[in-house]
């Protein structure tokens, strides 16, 4: 088993939680190694979904046997109208804690999953991280396991990886969407999904999606819509407050997991050096900071920049409440760090000289050139940021 780095138990003392994230993230692993007396409730359960669709007060009934004071709620969004009475148990009962999970919020937005007026946090368990990766014997290459497999714990632990992410892609990306009647055309969406992979990590043109997936452009624009709602992808927003020179507005797209990115694709080999190599490591690098402020409740928003004559930096990370960013980051999956690396966070230090500038690689030994601009191995990067030194 992997050590999580959500600490779910000392959350759950402090308030309800809303716990979402993609199936097979591990949140039901997790919740039962953490609360283990909690009541669990799984709506996956046919005769459980059958009783508490017709008899939504039974949970009631269910708690009150043993006296529960923790109850696990397993895909809520199945039963959106049980939030009704999570509602109402939580006044009648202040102490009682409620844990909610869903790999969906789509539903729960329709019957307005504010229904629980602030009583639950909501958070996100994501993809196994390097941090998570180094707490099990898996026997492994980290890295390497990581941009090829991604970080499902199920694919990581498993004798046949490829043979399961083809299933996870075709049996939970496909079916699970065509169960829930969210698209009218499941081959539109298959050909979307496809176009979407291929501009993982990359600034989003509606348009040339829509003609690369033969769909209207405002049909891509409400399945992107549907991939943040399932958490399957995630926009990454822009930065825009450079003077020095006009920013481009449109968001970066991210799947949810490096694995099902190359699934998708049928990219089943990386090699060194190459382009595919290199949207793997920025996936990879996007993957570990966001989780990091998620898991952490670090008081930090992430964006890129890019400007109209093309100069980029992969990750901007800014304070909140704080006027300028503090940290910009870039990822190169490069052994050799070179001047023309630098040139993107050399142009947006113009604007923000004081803000520190690293860049992630795939040198062996951490270096700071004399422009300011620190080159940290990958590896180092990750122990530095989850051990709270990086970023400060």
């Amino acid at each position: 088993m992997f050590l999580r780095s959500l600490k779910i138990k000392q959350l759950v003392e402090n308030k309800s939680l809303l716990l979402l994230g993609p199936r097979q993230t591990g949140k039901s692993t997790l919740i039962r190694s953490a609360v283990p007396d909690a009541l669990f409730i799984d709506l996956l359960e046919a005769d459980t979904f059958r009783q508490l669709v017709t008899y939504p007060e039974r949970i009631r009934e269910w708690i009150g046997l043993k006296k529960y004071r923790v109850v696990v709620i397993d895909e809520v969004q199945k039963i959106p109208v049980l939030l009704d009475e999570v509602h109402r148990l939580i006044e009648l009962d202040k102490s009682l804690r409620f844990i909610l999970t869903g790999s969906s919020a789509r539903k729960l937005k329709k019957v307005g999953v504010n229904i629980l007026g602030g009583r639950a946090r909501r958070v996100e368990l994501n993809p196994i991280t390097t941090q998570e990766f180094k707490t099990t014997s898996l026997g492994l290459p980290m890295l390497p396991t990581l941009l090829q497999w991604g970080g499902l714990p199920s694919i990581l632990t498993s004798k046949t990886p490829k043979e399961d992410l083809k299933d996870y892609v075709g049996t939970y990306l496909l079916e699970e969407i065509q169960a829930e009647s969210w698209v009218r055309s499941l081959e539109n969406f298959s050909r979307f999904l496809d176009s979407s992979a291929l501009v993982n990590t990359e600034q989003l043109n509606y348009a040339a999606v829509a003609s690369d997936a033969g769909i209207p452009s405002k049909t891509v624009q409400e399945y992107f819509q549907l991939l943040e709602d399932t958490l399957i992808g995630k926009l990454l927003p822009p930065f825009r407050k450079t003077k020095s020179r006009k920013a481009m507005v449109s968001p970066k797209f991210y799947l949810f997991d490096v694995g099902v990115s190359n699934a998708i694709l049928g990219r089943w080999s990386l090699g060194l050096k190459t382009p595919e190599y290199g949207k793997a490591f920025e996936h990879l690098v996007w993957r570990e900071i966001s989780s990091y402020i998620s898991y952490c409740n670090a008081d930090l928003s992430l964006s890129y920049w890019r400007a109209e004559n093309k100069f980029e930096v992969d990750f901007i990370l800014q304070m909140d409440g704080q006027k300028e960013p503090i940290c910009a980051i870039e990822a190169k999956a490069k052994d050799r760090i070179s001047e023309k690396d630098c040139i993107g966070l050399e142009a947006f230090s113009e604007d923000f000289p004081a803000i520190r500038k690293i860049i992630v690689s795939l040198e062996t030994k951490g270096r700071k050139l004399e422009n300011g601009i620190e080159v940290w191995p990958a590896e180092e990067f990750f122990s530095a940021l989850w051990g709270g030194n990086l970023i400060l």
